[in-house]
């Protein structure tokens, strides 16, 4: 981490002077790391009308907390990836099976488990707060192991991208036209809400659970606004989420507020821009 806190030290903040608010630093590369996760992944959420699915999936994260914390667990992270896991295959299942519409069953799922989860976290009178980091998110509070995991998902992420990227876009599109050609739509459908359960749990103590959803919504969305095709797409998307996300934690820093919503209300005035814009792009 020193070639970071060294490569820092250009920038004419007082938080960038050598030796002082090493948190600081710690979160920044955090964010620059984290925010093109979100980016990427939520240019598929968009496209595949998952916007409200992804919301479902952080009370799903928050009751695998709740169970963790309840079987006396530190840091219940480990929990709460596992219950997001089977809460998004159990979506899945149920959204193949059924006739029912997908914002019904979602509902269903979702105000069920954020029920449980609360629940469960004030069985016996025990007190709510010591859960208010997960719900709020705390960005400064993140360690230089963590940041290097970070590393290793966005990594992770970009391989399965590279690998799954355009059968998932087929799906997306017309699923009858993916499954003539052999595509198992079903399945491909599995493998993403997987991948989006794991980030969305594994973030969501920096981030927030009440604002993670929109980490993925926005800036995807505010570049589909302009964007005229998928390389761009992609590109803008990334973009909007890093100069929101750095922006955001510079901004927050100085007027004190929390991280994570004053970086959704930076994306939020980029995606009103974008569709302001949008006639003189496309």
């Amino acid at each position: 981490m020193e070639w970071w806190y060294k490569l820092l030290e250009i920038l004419p903040f007082e938080w960038a002077e050598p030796g002082r608010m090493i948190f600081m630093k710690n979160a920044l590369l955090a964010i620059i790391i984290l925010t093109p996760i979100f980016a990427i992944l939520g240019t598929m959420v968009i496209n595949k009308n998952m916007s409200f699915f992804s919301d479902a999936l952080g009370h799903g994260a928050f009751t695998g907390v709740a169970i963790g914390s309840l079987m006396g667990f530190v840091r219940p992270v480990g929990s709460a990836v596992l219950f997001s896991i089977i809460f998004a295959l159990l979506i899945s299942v149920v959204k193949h099976k059924s006739k029912m519409s997908s914002d019904t069953i979602i509902g269903v799922f979702s105000s069920m488990s954020i029920a449980l989860g609360i629940f469960l976290a004030t069985l016996g009178g025990k007190s709510f707060a010591k859960l208010n980091t997960y719900l709020i998110g705390d960005i400064l509070s993140i360690s230089p192991e963590e940041i290097g995991f970070l590393a290793i998902v966005l990594v992770l992420i970009i391989i399965f991208w590279l690998f799954f990227f355009n059968h998932l876009l087929v799906v997306s599109i017309n699923a009858s036209l993916a499954g003539s050609r052999g595509i198992k739509t079903f399945w491909y459908e599995v493998v993403f809400s997987i991948v989006l359960a794991v980030v969305v749990t594994i973030s969501m103590s920096w981030i927030g659970l009440l604002v993670i959803n929109s980490f993925l919504v926005l800036p995807a969305a505010s570049a589909r606004n302009i964007a005229r095709n998928q390389r761009q797409y992609h590109f803008l998307s990334i973009v909007f989420s890093v100069f929101s996300g750095v922006s955001g934690l510079i901004m927050s820093y100085y007027i004190e507020t929390a991280t994570g919503s004053t970086i959704v209300l930076i994306s939020a005035i980029i995606f009103f821009t974008t569709y302001a814009l949008r006639k003189k792009f496309l």
